[in-house]
């Protein structure tokens, strides 16, 4: 029986980045064999498997998409906790093959990691995302830029680490070189998968032409550089170039502040800015259908997801050149910009907006490429997880 810890994700509705991947390879693993998702139980004080509202969590894919990260315990899983706690009446874990953890877990989660891993008789593995708030400080919740050093070091209790992307590795190796580490597990490179396009998808409900409509699908946070796109966006308008801009993604409390006022005074001089926040996954498929192309100006990221979903929908993207998103550009369908500011978002848009030739090029370039579903990193984790050893 394979485990995975889903102790956050099968308590929030948020279906950003970390949370999207966690819920397709939870829904994608036990096609291959058994495996059963897990949680540390802080009112039980002790890990067990999801329950039912647990496991509705994880497969909800409906509008509720949530306006938190947050993780949430309903009371009824509260006072469930507490009494099992006070009567010893802990539900057993299943017997465990092997373990996945491909959540960003916190410093209570890791605390608990060694019993779970004394329970496991095969490898023990980690999925690692980015470790951004260590590159960029200033552009990380400070928060995060708190925690990463300590999770870092509670990655070398693992058997081998799953880096979502070839940056991602680096700097997971260049930090353990820097701490003097000279016996780390190891690291292999598996890019995550993103979901098919549908067969059919909602038909678009706008008044604006389709050629002159352009999707950015983010979080709304420091790093993602919505600042930088709005006035590239109010640079175009101001010119009179007629175009929509559809933004799609979850706020961020502490960091979205600037971008969401920015967002409203748009709208409230009139600009053809939609924002919607939070969507299911329905509704984000029809949005990709019904743009003309995508623009992510995100200045860093572990992996970014929805470049690689914008092309595979057969829609450009405007991204970064460097890092990740530099990774994912490769196979072609991309304008990559260097930087990533106002003035060139601006040019990129401008250029793409005004070229149905070049778009066309692109999204012939996008359409012939493959690639990899979540089905396809599944069999790809659980294969390269057969070659490892218990390092203890």
């Amino acid at each position: 029986m394979l485990l995975l810890d889903l102790t956050h994700t099968s308590h929030t509705r948020a279906r950003t980045g970390i949370q999207r991947v966690c819920r397709s390879l939870f829904a994608e693993l036990p096609a291959r064999e058994a495996a059963r998702g897990i949680c540390f139980d802080p009112h039980l004080g002790a890990w067990r498997p999801l329950d039912a509202g647990e496991l509705a969590a994880l497969s909800d894919r409906s509008a509720r998409a949530g306006q938190s990260r947050g993780a949430r315990w309903s009371l009824a899983q509260k006072i469930s906790g507490h009494a099992r706690r006070l009567t010893g009446r802990r539900p057993t874990l299943p017997a465990a093959t092997g373990l996945v953890c491909p959540e960003l877990f916190s410093p209570k989660v890791a605390a608990q990691l060694p019993a779970l891993f004394a329970h496991t008789r095969g490898p023990r593995v980690a999925l690692f995302h980015d470790a951004i708030g260590l590159k960029f400080p200033e552009l990380t919740p400070p928060g995060t830029v708190a925690r990463l050093p300590g999770y870092l070091r509670e990655l070398l209790q693992f058997d081998g680490i799953a880096a979502v992307s070839e940056d991602s590795a680096a700097s997971l190796r260049d930090f353990w070189s820097w701490l003097g580490v000279t016996h780390a597990p190891p690291v292999q490179v598996i890019p995550l998968g993103i979901d098919p396009v549908p067969a059919a998808a909602s038909a678009s409900t706008s008044a604006t032409d389709p050629k002159r409509r352009v999707l950015c699908v983010s979080t709304v946070e420091g790093r993602k550089n919505h600042l930088a796109l709005l006035d590239a966006a109010e640079t175009l308008w101001r010119e009179g170039v007629v175009f929509e801009l559809e933004l799609i993604g979850l706020a961020r409390a502490d960091t979205a502040a600037a971008a969401l006022n920015r967002i409203r005074a748009l709208q409230a001089a009139g600009r053809a800015l939609v924002f919607h926040g939070s969507v299911s996954d329905a509704e984000l498929q029809a949005a990709y259908q019904r743009c003309a192309f995508t623009v992510y100006p995100s200045l860093v990221e572990g992996f970014g997801l929805p470049v690689l979903e914008s092309l595979q929908h057969g829609k450009p993207c405007i991204c970064a050149a460097r890092g990740a998103l530099g990774e994912s550009a490769r196979g072609g369908g991309c304008v990559v910009l260097h930087p990533v500011d106002s003035a060139s978002l601006a040019a990129a848009l401008r250029r793409l907006l005004g070229s149905a030739q070049e778009r066309d090029a692109l999204a012939a370039a996008a359409r012939g490429r493959t690639f990899r579903t979540w089905s396809g990193y599944a069999d790809d984790l659980g294969s390269w997880m057969k070659t490892l050893k218990r390092r203890d």
